[in-house]
């Protein structure tokens, strides 16, 4: 992906878009590659990075939603679980097979859970990733090891899947970029355009870059920004009622010691009612998550002592050896854009987590709700709004079948899988400059190539942009990332033609957000 040159598209005197797009998150991509798919004209903007909001702070599962059916929404369960097998399909290089494992502490979960799972194998039908059965005492704790085994009479396996959230985000922008699509990170939306009938018309834009202004003319506008979703409505109707109620979800990440072994833990029952993960994940332990209503949608939320406490607590429960702040190696929190209650309502499992796409009488459509598991299945939602509010006739989607840039069945092993068939472009960088080879980090696999590579075609701008989401250190180890910083502000500067100042502006910024995910 090439910003200058996705730049220069949005600048063309006269062009209509088909679709426009805001936000660069899930729900915006699947928009984008539906409508690619079906032969429309795309343009997306970010106002920051592809995926810098919720989309790149997920539990990082790709499920069908266990306890969607333990509240009884089947047809979310069965649309998900469809999903998430073509998923594992089209993006074998960011996605796996999880084995869970839920401990059993009495005969009555026994019976309940083995029930539960096996109607979820069924659902899943010829996608399911392997099936559910009850292992012995003994089998758990050999797969298990650092479980508490006072009590404990076995346990049931299930499968699910898991995957690198924001660099999926990255490997479908990429794949709409190559399918014509004008891709762009960084730019706002300041405005909507309006005809004389007040339908909407466009976007106008600035880009946070370099503060230029351009408008971008569009047949249909598609507001999916997520918790942001009001913003967009409000900029269409002064006056437009609040559709969104963010939620928090905030995750500790671990060495992977506190669990032992290759299995995720699922524990179905927490003190209030909620269901919590420790999921291994590239070589360290995700352990979440929580549901905290918010007042304010932010860009950067911030977990809450008492969420933090919630889940060390919880983890003491069923772990031999107790987390504690001390051992959290990065803290973040993501917000779930919710269906706002009704009023007086503020119990957030009364709020849906299937998708909605709401037509406006200007005809702005927005899509609000939902999870990465359906992200492609919205965009087809969406887009097939897109007859209605222009009157054209629409091809039939064929983004079911469309595998992600850098696919391959084949990835290579250990941090390389992420990059999917680019891995072999990145080590040829380093044959032709072993230079390039070096480190980030004595204690990470990164090297100075990712770094070039990722400014060079991966459309990253800024040091967080890198360390956040191309590499996922500062999600994996703060420290580590603050420690890495330097380094990969200098080669960013050198391939982006920056100065020292702008080195010293990137390193301050990323200096105050890598705060924010470590304890104190």
């Amino acid at each position: 992906m090439d910003r200058n040159r996705n730049l220069e598209a949005i600048k063309e005197k006269g062009k209509v878009w088909d679709i426009a797009v805001i936000g660069g998150g899930a729900s915006g991509l699947g928009v984008a590659l539906d409508a690619l798919s079906r032969g429309l004209s795309v343009v997306l903007v970010e106002k920051a990075d592809f995926a810098k909001g919720t989309s790149s702070r997920s539990t990082k599962l790709v499920h069908g939603g266990v306890r969607y059916l333990a509240q009884g929404d089947i047809m979310l369960v069965f649309e998900a679980l469809k999903e998430r097998g073509r998923l594992l399909q089209n993006a074998p290089h960011l996605t796996y097979n999880q084995p869970f494992i839920i401990p059993i502490y009495s005969f009555f979960d026994r019976l309940q859970y083995s029930i539960g799972l096996k109607i979820y194998d069924w659902m899943a039908g010829k996608l399911r990733l392997g099936k559910s059965r009850f292992i012995s005492r003994a089998e758990t704790i050999h797969r298990l090891p650092k479980i508490k085994q006072n009590g404990l009479k076995g346990g049931v396996v299930y499968h699910d899947g898991q995957f690198d959230d924001a660099r999926l985000a990255l490997s479908v922008a990429q794949t709409c970029d190559e399918m014509g699509g004008c891709m762009l990170n960084y730019i706002r939306v300041t405005d909507l355009i309006k005809d004389e009938t007040g339908k909407i018309a466009g976007i106008r834009v600035r880009d946070e870059l370099d503060k230029k202004k351009y408008s971008i003319r569009a047949k249909m506008v598609v507001n999916a920004t997520g918790v942001f979703a009001d913003k967009i409505l409000q900029m269409d109707k002064p006056d437009a009622p609040k559709s969104i109620q963010p939620s928090q979800g905030i995750h500790l990440v671990l060495d992977q010691s506190f669990l032992g072994g290759k299995d995720a833990l699922m524990i179905p029952k927490t003190t209030d009612g909620r269901v919590l993960f420790a999921v291994p994940w590239l070589d360290k332990l995700v352990v979440g998550t929580t549901d905290t209503l918010r007042e304010k949608a932010k860009l950067e939320p911030e977990a809450l002592s008492k969420e933090i406490d919630f889940i060390l607590e919880t983890a003491k429960a069923y772990l031999t050896k107790a987390p504690t702040r001390k051992d959290v190696l990065s803290v973040f929190a993501g917000l779930r854009p919710l269906a706002a209650p009704k009023e007086g309502s503020t119990k957030t499992k009364e709020i849906s987590r299937s998708h909605k796409v709401i037509v406006s009488e200007s005809k702005l459509v927005s899509i609000t709700g939902g999870k990465w598991t359906t992200f492609r299945k919205m965009g087809e939602d969406t887009v097939e709004q897109f007859s209605k509010v222009t009157t054209q006739s629409l091809s039939p989607s064929t983004s079911a079948q469309i595998r992600y840039h850098g696919s391959t069945d084949k990835p290579e092993k250990g941090h390389w899988k992420g990059y999917g068939a680019d891995a072999y472009f990145i080590q040829k960088l380093i044959t032709d400059n072993p230079e390039l080879g070096k480190l980030l980090h004595p204690d990470y696999p990164y090297t100075h190539a990712e770094v070039i590579w990722s400014t060079r075609h991966e459309m990253a701008m800024k040091v967080e942009d890198i360390l956040s989401r191309r590499m996922r250190v500062l999600l994996l180890d703060a420290e580590a990332a603050l420690e890495m910083a330097p380094t990969v502000a200098a080669l960013m500067a050198q391939e982006l033609g920056k100065d020292e100042k702008w080195i010293e502006n990137e390193l301050q910024d990323f200096e105050k957000l890598a705060n924010k995910y470590i304890l104190k």
